[in-house]
């Protein structure tokens, strides 16, 4: 699927839908019928010469990264082609957090527990695998939080946003996509909106929907929804506003989180895919991120 600009109106007429042009807002995109490249996000790296090597705390990655210094030498990350990441899934967030905007393709190996974002790791041959990865170019999301106080503040989410309740109430959420109500209340645990980078995260712990990394979708999944109990979510596109004010918030006070960023006793909440952030993350060609999705989708 391919975003145009160009406003389309859909009406069903003698039981068989049908399109034709419309009169929408300006600020509404709609999609064309045309296939979208698989790997439209994906290319490969410039120069790999120059690494920066970055480790987790844990015993395994700083020998790795001591082992891997020796053998390629270690730059500064201003300095460097590519930055390595050495440890798990929560290195390489916050490396992408870390370098977000400045051109720098993050290559992890894995030298932690949970390694969906990392590649094997192997000593050798580092720079030949550097020169033959997939760069797939990802875009976070942009949190906008209004606390209790009036305060706003503001976080990127690479994986999700999540809302979750701070006690033992419920939380009662009223959600908005686009400026227009879609459901008046949600009585929950919480929410989730994920990126497709993050849907086999805490996403796809709550059931929601794998996304392939091409998708140009989001996905807003409810956590132990109680009311109405069967909504299990919506699939967005990437470029909607989600709205969600938080009813009852002194009785019911609910947090936000954008990956590691908390801000709780909010208020209101809006969601977007960010219009100027972006990082880039490497993977071997022969597993790439797409391969690693529909490996996720078929697991049991």
């Amino acid at each position: 699927m391919v975003v145009t600009q160009k406003p389309r109106g859909c009406a069903f007429q003698n039981g068989a839908a049908g399109c034709g042009d419309a009169v929408r807002p300006k600020d509404r995109w709609t999609m064309n019928q045309s296939p979208l490249p698989l790997k439209s996000n994906v290319f490969r790296p410039g120069s790999t010469e120059k690494l920066a090597f970055v480790a987790s705390d844990t015993e395994e990655a700083q020998r790795a990264v001591e082992d891997l210094s020796n053998r390629y030498g270690n730059v500064d990350a201003d300095e460097a082609d590519v930055i390595v990441a050495l440890g798990g899934d929560g290195l390489m967030l916050q490396t992408l957090h870390a370098h977000m905007g400045r051109g720098k393709p993050i290559y992890g190996m894995n030298r932690g527990s949970v390694g969906f974002l990392m590649n094997e790791y192997h000593e050798h041959d580092l720079r030949d695998r550097l020169a033959n990865a997939d760069v797939t170019t990802i875009r976070p999301l942009e949190l906008t939080a209004i606390d209790e106080t009036g305060k706003t503040h503001t976080a990127l989410a690479i994986n999700e946003v999540s809302l979750l309740r701070q006690t033992s109430q419920a939380a009662r959420l009223k959600i908005s996509v686009d400026d227009k109500v879609r459901l008046e209340e949600l009585v929950c645990d919480g929410i989730i909106v994920a990126t497709p980078a993050g849907s086999t995260a805490y996403n796809l712990s709550a059931h929601g929907p794998i996304l392939p990394i091409t998708a140009q979708l989001l996905a807003l999944t409810p956590i132990s929804a109680f009311r109405p109990r069967r909504w299990r979510g919506a699939l967005l596109p990437n470029w909607a506003k989600v709205d969600i004010e938080i009813l009852e918030a002194h009785k019911r006070p609910v947090s936000a989180s954008a990956d590691h960023t908390e801000i709780r006793h909010v208020t209101h909440v809006t969601v977007r895919e960010s219009s100027k952030a972006q990082g880039e993350i490497m993977f071997d060609s022969d597993h790439g991120w797409d391969e690693r999705i529909l490996t996720e989708m078929f697991r049991y």
